[in-house]
């Protein structure tokens, strides 16, 4: 599979993962969720890894994870701990913002990419995906016109503020993936199984303080959708690492693929969970794609 296709089914099921947290934390704790939504995928990669070790040869190689020194297990925990900041923003924005305005800031990521990429990897888009991204952040501006009639005000409400420190974190994370791809050598499976148990392990004394009451905290109710998260994530997150692993992959191009995750998330904002304003909000979420459209063309 190319690295671009690989990218784009990768934001299909980037979007079926941001509605499955809308639907996992509505109305419900966020700290369990994210705990048990990273228990699923720890599990299925320790099943994995505990496979191979009793049965070595029998999985197939994209499923191999070799064993690290304590250097690179150290290089992947900073990947969790990482994820885990921007996770832990995100999941509670989630929650108290609709999907529809949501995801097109998290759409915003690749502007970020891109600055780091420019300034850190010395990456050189052209100028058509320089506009294209850019375009990105120009719509960012017209979604917070269509937010206002929602009584969300970009400027002062303190989720829209956790959604991009979410995003942020997200950007960072994107580059350090390049790094551990790409200069590190890891491979797409070692750093997904390692990084799932890890971000299990950071979520766990978050849970176990919701569990004992160290703080003012929302009921705990399980859904299907915490499952789903975690399968959602395992395929796009699997798609992405491969994608990065080809030499000619562009850190920033990938993430701007991934964007098109917007397109089904707003879609399933519109029909899953009856959002309003979406006329209000189609122009800003069309700027997004358009972005997406130019940077691929470019």
């Amino acid at each position: 599979m190319s690295w671009i296709l690989a990218s784009l089914v990768s934001a299909f099921f980037l979007g079926c993962y941001d509605l499955s947290i809308k639907h996992a934390v509505r109305g419900n704790a966020v700290l369990p969720v994210l705990f048990f939504a990273t228990l699923c995928s720890a599990v299925v990669w320790a099943l994995v890894m505990a496979g191979q070790a009793m049965v070595p040869g029998h999985f197939p190689a994209m499923l191999a994870v070799p064993s690290l020194t304590a250097a690179q297990h150290l290089q992947l925990l900073l990947k969790s701990a990482i994820v885990a900041s921007s996770w832990l923003c995100s999941y509670f924005a989630v929650k108290h913002l609709p999907v529809s305005i949501a995801a097109p800031i998290r759409a915003t990521g690749p502007v970020w990419t891109l600055i780091g990429a420019l300034l850190l990897l010395r990456e050189r888009p052209s100028f058509l995906e320089t506009f294209g991204i850019s375009l990105t952040l120009i719509s960012f501006v017209g979604l917070s016109f269509a937010g206002k009639r929602e009584g969300i005000h970009f400027h002062r409400d303190k989720w829209i503020g956790w959604l991009v420190a979410g995003t942020l974190f997200n950007a960072v994370s994107a580059l350090y993936d390049k790094f551990l791809l790409g200069s590190a050598g890891f491979t797409a499976s070692t750093v997904q199984a390692w990084f799932s148990v890890y971000l299990a392990c950071l979520f766990l004394p978050f849970a176990v303080g919701w569990k004992l009451r160290w703080w003012t905290r929302h009921e705990f109710h399980w859904r299907w959708s915490i499952p789903l998260i975690s399968g959602a994530l395992l395929i796009a997150d699997f798609l992405y690492f491969e994608a990065l692993r080809n030499p000619d992959a562009l850190i920033s191009l990938v993430s701007s693929f991934r964007r098109g995750s917007t397109l089904v998330a707003f879609a399933g904002g519109v029909y899953l969970y009856r959002e309003t304003n979406i006329r209000q909000k189609l122009p800003a979420v069309i700027g997004v794609l358009l972005g997406i459209v130019l940077t691929i063309l470019g």
